[in-house]
């Protein structure tokens, strides 16, 4: 499946971002897995969690459902989905994965810095020099 960005993509983001900055994690409803993929949708029109949105309330309860789909976790699912480019070739609305205090997690790149879910909620910055690794939307 070719996952193209839609040609509105740059105001649907920044739509999406407004509306997600405020809400607190959630596992299952608002997590870093759920914003990237709510990222990916909004940009591209697809929904890439459509099948474990809502369904699991805990970070192994993601990755469990996850395994059973067949996928290692999260990021296994970005890297089957967007080719892996070099972090220095980063652009805005790809998505990265960076250090999160229980493992990976995925975050969105703008500009030079990236998006991630704070534990406590709502959106922090963390430098795009900081990304294991970057997947193209």
């Amino acid at each position: 499946m070719t996952i193209d960005r839609l040609p509105d993509w740059k105001p649907r983001l920044l739509a999406f971002i407004a509306e997600t900055a405020p809400r607190p994690l959630v596992y299952g409803q608002h997590d870093c897995a759920l914003f990237a993929a709510g990222a990916v949708q909004a940009m591209c029109g697809v929904d890439l969690a459509a099948a474990w949105r809502g369904h699991y309330a805990t970070r192994l309860g993601g990755i469990r459902a996850l395994r059973r789909a067949g996928f290692r976790d999260h990021i296994d699912v970005a890297a089957r989905q967007f080719e892996a480019v070099a972090v220095a070739q980063a652009r805005v609305g790809d998505l990265a994965v960076v250090a999160g205090d229980d493992g990976p997690a995925l975050g969105l790149v703008q500009g030079p810095m990236i998006y991630v879910l704070r534990p406590d909620g709502g959106l922090g910055l963390v430098p795009l020099a900081v990304a294991e690794k970057v997947f193209r939307v």
